[in-house]
């Protein structure tokens, strides 16, 4: 469910793991290992948790920063918490 009335998706577990495997591969690629902080900066969207479950499966954390924060408010988070990537 998204943040609007209305605004939802279906999708299967096995459509989840597919996406969530190669968006665990597109961080690995990126040089995201396990122990890595990961700042994620997105609306309530399907890709939130995409990206949300890329990290735990690779063993990164992360941080969810509300898309609504301002960039100065975003920059305190990511230089609060060390993270080496953000996600938008």
């Amino acid at each position: 469910e998204g943040n609007e009335p209305g605004d939802s998706a279906k999708i299967t577990y096995s459509e989840l793991l597919h996406k969530v495997c190669q968006f665990a591969n597109v961080l690995r690629g990126q040089g995201v290992k396990k122990g890595d902080r990961v700042s994620i900066y997105l609306p309530m969207i399907l890709e939130l948790v995409v990206a949300m479950l890329a990290c735990a499966r690779i063993g990164a954390l992360h941080s969810i920063v509300f898309a609504g924060f301002s960039a100065d408010s975003l920059c305190e988070r990511i230089l609060d918490c060390g993270c080496s990537l953000l996600i938008t």
